[in-house]
């Protein structure tokens, strides 16, 4: 807390994850209210977060070649102005299911652009790296205490005076993340003259992550986690209203629930001394999050139902800080930008394919069976993940030698919180 820039940014965004998880909840509930149909829950999941997956990497390169900074402030300004044309629509009564997946489309447009730029600008608000890991695991605890406080609080204010309350709400939080970004000193950053075309640092981009064993692993089951697994949260109305027969307050619980075990999850992470055992931990992760999926689906009962709502969030947690701790560790500074828009694209681009699949799935099947067979497919890629250790340990140590990275690196990366957003 002694770096001024970073106590800028964790008091703006206090404020702002609340707002943007009190939007996340409305919009489902919106969504659902309005059609009453599980596959149009999955299709405004997919339309605001697939063009992260198209637009991550070019975004990657240009938070390599460009201000951060600057990239940072105006994404916020745009994210703004999406919540308060949202909180116009729904409070004037105009609102129609095209509107919100128009403007989902939007905020997925900012959000590809806002990610790897985030990532890769923690370096930038910490001067002295040693403090970069307390700074990271603080960011991640606060962020889930807003995952936490948002979904509750938007359950409350939907109750009482419905969703377009809390697009309002949202928007006027932006005020707090963009005046903190305005009032940073950040140091310039050198920035080496380019040379090469957009597309050769892309191709560049992704040679360097492929050809990376740990770093491909981890992406590859990070991406197959968030396709199967995490597009629960799209359903999450349909289990708060028919499985558990409750109303908004349900929803927010449940969402609520999860958040305050991914708390549990950051703080677990903090208080790791080293990076040894991360490698293994990750499947782990993946497999406590499976698990409690397959039960949250055979479960009628609210109280289990939230029990099992940490145990989701806790593994949910895990799995985003310890890939996204191990990627920066072993990246080179001059890849960060485009090797966090893969994981950017893992994340945001897999799981609306995903929401996608679930929603048309669920109207089938229903919503149960839909989440009991995504647990299934991450308890499976965890096995994989599990056969691939030995090879991996063996891969990961050269790293720390080459790149002459202490042992005791952070545990609990800033983009893990960025689960709790998306």
């Amino acid at each position: 807390m002694r770096h001024r820039n970073y106590r800028l940014f964790l008091s703006g965004q206090s404020l702002s994850m609340i707002g943007t998880w009190m939007q996340r909840i409305a919009v489902g509930w919106l969504v659902y209210r309005l059609t009453d149909s599980a596959f149009l829950l999955g299709v405004v999941g997919f339309t605001g977060q697939i063009p992260t997956f198209f637009l991550a990497p070019v975004a990657g390169v240009l938070a390599d070649r460009h201000n951060r900074h600057h990239i940072l402030i105006w994404t916020q300004v745009l994210a703004m102005v999406q919540a308060l044309l949202l909180a116009l629509l729904v409070l004037s009564d105009l609102v129609e299911i095209w509107h919100i997946i128009v403007l989902s489309i939007i905020l997925g447009m900012i959000r590809a652009f806002e990610m790897p730029t985030r990532q890769s600008f923690m370096v930038e608000m910490v001067a002295d790296r040693n403090d970069l890991s307390n700074a990271i695991a603080l960011n991640s605890t606060m962020v889930n205490a807003a995952r936490m406080l948002g979904p509750s609080a938007a359950g409350i204010v939907i109750a009482a005076a419905g969703e377009g309350i809390c697009f309002l709400v949202n928007a006027i939080s932006f005020v707090a993340v963009i005046l903190s970004l305005l009032l940073m000193r950040i140091e310039p950053r050198h920035v080496p003259q380019r040379r090469s075309k957009l597309w050769q640092e892309l191709k560049e981009g992704f040679g360097y992550a492929a050809g990376s064993p740990p770093i491909r692993d981890v992406l590859l089951l990070f991406a197959l986690v968030n396709l199967v697994g995490m597009p629960y949260i799209v359903l999450m109305p349909v289990f708060a209203r028919d499985v558990l027969h409750g109303g908004p307050s349900v929803f927010g619980y449940l969402v609520g629930g999860a958040g305050l075990g991914a708390l549990g999850g950051a703080v677990y992470l903090a208080s790791r001394e080293s990076v040894r055992g991360l490698v293994k931990t990750i499947p782990m992760a993946v497999t406590l999050f499976g698990s409690a999926l397959m039960l949250l689906a055979v479960s009628r009962v609210m109280f289990l139902s939230l029990g099992l709502m940490l145990f989701i969030g806790l593994g949910q947690m895990v799995l985003m800080a310890g890939s996204n701790t191990l990627l920066q560790t072993v990246v080179d500074d001059d890849k960060r930008g485009r090797v966090m828009s893969f994981f950017a694209m893992a994340f945001m681009g897999a799981t609306p394919v995903g929401s996608l699949v679930a929603g048309s799935l669920a109207s089938r099947i229903g919503a149960p069976w839909t989440v009991f067979t995504g647990g299934m497919g991450c308890v499976a890629g965890a096995l994989f993940f599990f056969s691939r250790l030995p090879r991996l340990r063996k891969l990961i140590r050269p790293y720390y030698r080459e790149k002459r990275t202490p042992p005791e690196v952070a545990i609990g990366i800033q983009n893990a919180s960025e689960l709790a957003r998306r």
